[in-house]
């Protein structure tokens, strides 16, 4: 796991290609990112499935419930069948992107 902190977001890339382990460590040091809105770079795991998604379900909802965002980074799923809890984008400029999108919504009050 690489962890790359700028400003307001905090970018962690999976390092071992196991998106169950990488998201139990997420959890365990969750109190140290829950403050940052979070990019998870998977887009090193070419074996990604839409299945596996469900592994980031209870981190996305407390997430949100902490009122920020957080966006994975992969381009080997199939997009329409991503769960409505979860953000999913191909590359990491458009996580950044999204960001910036839903700071400006919290902002406005949406």
């Amino acid at each position: 796991m690489k962890v790359d902190q700028k400003g307001h977001t905090t970018i962690i890339k999976d390092t071992q290609n196991n998106v169950e382990a990488f998201v139990g460590k997420l959890m365990n040091e969750y109190h140290v990112f829950q403050s940052q809105n979070l990019i998870l770079d998977v887009s090193h795991n070419i074996t990604l499935a839409n299945a596996d998604l469900v592994h980031f379900k209870d981190l996305a909802k407390t997430h949100a419930k902490a009122k920020k965002s957080m966006i994975i980074v992969t381009d080997v799923v199939d997009f329409d069948k991503v769960p409505t809890y979860l953000n999913v984008v191909p590359s990491v400029l458009e996580a950044h992107d999204m960001i910036e999108m839903d700071e400006i919504e919290r902002d406005l009050g949406f």
